[in-house]
């Protein structure tokens, strides 16, 4: 295959998952801002989304303060911020257009399908309106676009790099989540000391990766923070934890190795047994935030290492 074709297949399925993320991160800060609170932890909510995408420097130079319409503006239609969900469609759908012939009809017309009915949510101001049926809406045309891939798509290296791109996308998405809201729940701005408080604090985080009731069934038990993130990180069998997207990575290069691929193959196996052999315990010991920092690093390089084996150079591709 062409590192091109490879190259846009890749990042079609990279931005769908990143509009999808914003989305359910916004979704979730919209239903704490409804809670009890100050106006401090409120807008400290806010921040919170700017720093996982490590947009903050952005953001303040356009607007004065991180407000939900603010940061719902600048994270849902501000043409200058490359991960807004409107610009990581319109990133998919014209990475889908560059490959139709590697597509089936129903993957492309999902994809252009989604951006053309966004400008027509845009335009009725549906994420202004009626916020939370908006980040839905993105939810779901996430869901449909990665179903129909699966579905429809060959099973050769066409899905094998669409898979890899949402792989990565969700390591990354899913680390930086954890790691922003622990750091939040041991600041001076954010109260989780009582158990309601701390229950609405860590639900809303498994919430935001789907795992709410997948924390129920595997733990039946109260919710505390050593377990969230346990199983947002070592369970295997949890769709958006890291292990399971390290995991899928390793799976799908394997179907894609080639002679100058080995090195990239075993350093995407080695970071995928040094999960499954760790515990959370000993991870809270060596310190979360260094680990996940640690972590953040090697699927960067994980990252840089397939574009330089498989697809155009990060460089001269899109940003990540």
């Amino acid at each position: 295959m062409l590192s091109s074709t490879a190259d846009h297949l890749f990042w079609m399925a990279r931005y769908t998952e990143r509009a999808e993320n914003t989305a359910r991160m916004l979704d979730v800060n919209l239903e704490n801002s409804l809670m009890p609170q100050s106006d401090l932890q409120i807008g400290q909510g806010w921040l919170a989304q700017l720093r996982i995408s490590e947009l903050e420097p952005h953001f303040f130079k356009k607007y004065d303060a991180a407000t939900q319409e603010n940061v719902i503006d600048f994270m849902v239609m501000d043409a200058d911020n490359l991960s807004s969900i409107a610009s990581c469609l319109r990133a998919a759908r014209e990475n889908a257009r560059a490959v139709r012939g590697s597509l089936t009809t129903e993957v492309w017309e999902t994809q252009n399908m989604t951006w053309l009915m966004l400008q027509e949510h845009l335009k009725a101001g549906m994420h202004k309106s009626d916020p939370s049926q908006f980040f839905e809406w993105v939810k779901f045309r996430s869901h449909l676009s990665r179903g129909v891939t699966i579905g429809t798509m060959l099973q050769d290296e066409s899905l094998n790099f669409i898979r890899l791109g949402t792989f990565l996308e969700r390591a990354d998405n899913t680390a930086r989540i954890l790691d922003v809201k622990f750091l939040a729940a041991h600041s001076d701005t954010v109260s989780v000391t009582s158990p309601q408080a701390e229950f609405y604090y860590w639900a809303a985080l498994l919430r935001s990766v789907s795992g709410f009731e997948i924390y129920r069934k595997v733990y039946r038990d109260v919710i505390t923070p050593a377990r969230v993130a346990e199983l947002l990180m070592l369970q295997g069998n949890m769709p958006r934890s890291l292990l399971a997207c390290v995991n899928g990575v390793v799976q799908n290069l394997k179907d894609v190795r080639s002679d100058v691929s080995v090195a990239t193959e075993q350093f995407a196996q080695d970071l995928c047994r040094e999960l499954e052999g760790t515990s959370i315990d000993a991870i809270l010991q060596f310190g979360l935030h260094a680990y996940l920092n640690r972590y953040l690093e090697n699927i960067n390089e994980l990252g840089a290492r397939l574009s330089n084996d498989f697809l155009v150079p990060m460089a001269a591709a899109e940003p990540a």
